[in-house]
C-alpha cells in the first residue's frame, strides 16, 4: 500500500473518529504499533485504543481537524488541532501539534510520535496552572529590544 493511500486512510479514522469507533482508528496501526504523545507511551493496538476511549471519558467533543500532509516513503508529519471542551465548560479549546508516522508495507502505523507544547496549548489554559505559566513565560523569556 502507498504510503500516500495509509495516511488518506489514517486521517479519515482521526477526523470522523467517536468512541464508537475507536476500534476502527486502531486497526490503522500495526499490531505491535509504538504510540508517544505528552501524556502516554503505549505499544500495540490494544493500548493505543485505550488511550483514545479514555480521551472520550476524559473531555467533551474531542476532535482531531488536520491542517497539513507531509507524506514521504514509508513515513510522514501531519499537523493537526485538536478540539475539545473540558467537562463542565462550554468554551471550545484547541490544541495544535504534529505528528510524525512511520508506516509498513501494509500501510499500517508502526510509530506514531506525536508533539505539542503542554505548557503552552493545555497547561496554560487552566485557571491556576495558566497564572503560573504566564508568570514563568514572562521571566524566562528573552526581553524585547
Amino acid at each position: 500500500m502507498s504510503t500516500q493511500t495509509a495516511l488518506d486512510a489514517l486521517v479519515d479514522a482521526y477526523e470522523t473518529l467517536t468512541v464508537d469507533r475507536v476500534e476502527a482508528l486502531a486497526a490503522c496501526y500495526a499490531s505491535d504499533a509504538r504510540f508517544k504523545d505528552p501524556f502516554n507511551e503505549v505499544v500495540g493496538r490494544p493500548a493505543i485504543a485505550r488511550v483514545f476511549r479514555h480521551m472520550f471519558e476524559q473531555v467533551d467533543a474531542p476532535r482531531f481537524v488536520v491542517t497539513g500532509r507531509f507524506p514521504a516513503d514509508g513515513a510522514a508529519m501531519l499537523t493537526w488541532e485538536f478540539r475539545l471542551r473540558f467537562r463542565g465548560e462550554s468554551v471550545e479549546r484547541v490544541i495544535r501539534g504534529a505528528s510524525h508516522l512511520n508506516f509498513d508495507a501494509q500501510g499500517l502505523v508502526t510509530t506514531h510520535r506525536d508533539y505539542w507544547d503542554a505548557a503552552e496549548e493545555l497547561y496554560a489554559q487552566l485557571p491556576v496552572l495558566g497564572g503560573l505559566m504566564r508568570f514563568l513565560r514572562r521571566r524566562l523569556a528573552t526581553p524585547q529590544a
